[in-house]
């Protein structure tokens, strides 16, 4: 029973997921205190308007609706995620694309017109059925004079 459990915990996918949200959570804990600290602040000092909307509300009818706690939340949210694109996302992306193996451009196909199988369309003779295709309508008639 144990031995099951053992296994299920050492698997690479539940150690790797453990390591992601305990490095998730400080990461978050780090970004959030570099917006409050730096980027609410100045925002504040752009703006003229003190950083901390949270008292601010308005009543209707004896009743109080605090929308600077929402204030708050959306401003906190539009910096961290500022944050997260331009610290993390486009970083990673150039770095991954760095070392992304190139691509192979596709070679134009065109099909045999004897066995109908596809060949590339510079081909002089067909790979399955070894046919001259030189000469024919479609194909190029190079070949014939480098023979």
């Amino acid at each position: 029973m144990f031995k099951g459990f053992r296994s299920f915990l050492l698997r690479g996918n539940v150690v790797d997921l453990a390591v992601g949200i305990v490095i998730g959570a400080a990461f978050t804990a780090v970004v959030t205190g570099f917006v409050t600290a730096f980027l609410t602040p100045l925002l504040g000092v752009a703006t003229g308007a003190v950083g901390d909307y949270s008292k601010r509300s308005f009543e209707i009818g004896g009743t109080s609706f605090p929308y600077g706690a929402f204030l708050n939340a959306l401003i906190s949210f539009i910096l961290i995620s500022a944050v997260i694109y331009f610290a993390v996302v486009l970083p990673v992306g150039r770095l991954q694309a760095r070392f992304e193996p190139i691509k192979d451009v596709p070679v134009a196909k065109t099909d045999c017109p004897d066995c109908l199988s596809s060949i590339p369309a510079a081909a002089v003779r067909c790979s399955h059925c070894t046919s001259e295709l030189a000469g024919r309508p479609g194909f190029p008639a190079q070949a014939l004079a480098s023979r």
